[in-house]
């Protein structure tokens, strides 16, 4: 007689499905805490409601979550696949797009609070350090990606839609570079963000070898 498989393991194997609503319920708690965060982060910084520099608090805070955000994004498909809950799919654009405004919220509290609009300053610090280059070029890589991620423009884009935004494992390796070069000492926080984005482009090879091949 052949042993009956847990009832958990066959659960597993079923595709998830859930109400349209739960869906709905799950992207407006990302928007509302990525927003109320973001909104916090600013109002306590610039009130003075925070210990140390609020300027690096800023600058920490957007840049942690740009990656944490996009770390996330792209957690999404071996989560769905390894749960089969195609549904959760859903949610990885608006990861993206939070990912991509974080990093924005980045730029803005570098180039107002910590160099006072001196755009001279900024092109020069662009140019000369690199980690600011690379930082420089995966906030152009998300920023594109989110004036493309509108239905409107996948339509137009076509195929090239699909090649615009594989970028998106260039953008967090160089945003992973841009953390990791930052700091002059500890580099246990970035190494363990470089550590998962290395594993996660690992299980992609061979996506991304046919990508850019």
């Amino acid at each position: 007689m052949t042993k009956a498989k847990p009832a958990t393991f066959a659960m597993l194997k079923k595709p998830i499905r859930v109400h349209r609503g739960w869906l709905l319920a799950f992207r407006l708690m990302i928007h509302s805490i990525a927003t109320v965060l973001l909104g916090l982060a600013y109002y306590n910084a610039i009130n003075g409601n925070v210990s140390g520099d609020p300027v690096q608090y800023l600058l920490d805070f957007t840049g942690i979550g740009a990656l944490n955000l996009m770390i996330l994004s792209l957690l999404t498909s071996p989560a769905a696949n390894t749960l089969k809950f195609a549904q959760l799919m859903v949610v990885r654009k608006t990861l993206g797009v939070y990912a991509a405004i974080y990093a924005l919220a980045h730029l803005y509290a570098f180039t107002a609070y910590e160099l006072q609009y001196e755009w001279g300053l900024v092109l020069s610090e662009i140019v000369e350090r690199p980690y600011i280059t690379v930082g420089m070029v995966a906030l152009i890589i998300l920023f594109v990606m989110l004036l493309t991620s509108f239905s409107a423009a996948r339509m137009k884009l076509g195929k090239y839609w699909q090649r615009i935004h594989n970028f998106v494992y260039v953008a967090v390796l160089l945003g992973c570079l841009h953390f990791l070069w930052s700091v002059t000492s500890n580099w246990t926080e970035p190494s363990v963000y470089m550590g998962i984005t290395l594993i996660l482009l690992y299980l992609r090879r061979k996506k991304i070898q046919k990508i850019f091949k």
